[in-house]
């Protein structure tokens, strides 16, 4: 099928269901189903390369400052500044709040907080000292690592929240059932597509697991399914 690939800056589209399948955080997700907005239903999600993800459809929120900081824990962010990408993103703004939570923490633990748009950006305003830490995607961050290794040498990550499970691949409910299974079929099959490997692991990616509304849901055509 041909396709197009639309980055969206807000939510709008989605609540709005104007796209077919979307890659989508789990906040917003649920904010919709809380509002009786059910525009799409997740089919799949992806199962991160590295030990510390354990074959499970999750990731983390790293907590990261400057390499040359004094801050060698969260609670040395106390009356520091911190960025964040963007308030319906759970990996940088909703997981740190439930942190602050659990803490006992309810206002003004930081001296300034500044939404910086993208997880890219709020590394680089670490990176660069514009502010003192933020919470970052734990693949964006290793995609950035990678991508930009200059980075390594300005930035160190000093905690880790979660772990959390991994936003979803949603199809459209204008789609028939069979269509959405069918879309969930062919991304938990990726993996053993030739070609296709190496587009994974380009994203950290080792597979694709069906998932519902529920939870997991186990593939039948892999023998791996969770």
């Amino acid at each position: 099928m041909t396709t197009e690939l639309v980055v969206e800056t807000d939510y709008e589209n989605c609540r709005n269901d104007v796209n077919d399948v979307c890659f989508v955080c789990s906040l917003p997700y649920i904010h919709f189903e809380r509002q009786g907005i059910s525009p799409a239903e997740p089919v799949a999600a992806p199962v991160l390369q590295g030990d510390r993800y354990s074959g499970r459809p999750i990731y983390f929120s790293d907590v990261i400052v400057r390499v040359d900081s004094d801050i060698r824990s969260f609670a040395d962010l106390r009356g520091r500044s911190w960025a964040y990408n963007e308030p319906l993103s759970h990996s940088g703004y909703g997981i740190a709040r439930y942190h602050l939570l659990s803490l006992g923490e309810t206002s003004g633990y930081f001296s300034e907080v500044i939404e910086a748009g993208f997880h890219e950006t709020a590394i680089r305003m670490v990176s660069d000292g514009l502010v003192d830490g933020s919470a970052i995607d734990s693949q964006v961050l290793a995609i950035e690592l990678r991508d930009h290794p200059d980075l390594s040498e300005s930035i160190r990550t000093i905690d880790t929240l979660g772990p959390s499970t991994i936003q979803p691949v949603a199809v459209s409910k204008r789609f028939d059932r069979q269509s959405r299974r069918t879309i969930r079929r062919v991304l938990t099959g990726l993996y053993q597509v030739d070609g296709f490997r190496a587009i994974l692991d380009h994203g950290l990616v080792d597979r694709f697991v069906g998932v519902g509304p529920g939870g997991l849901r186990r593939h039948q055509g892999d023998g791996r399914g969770l």
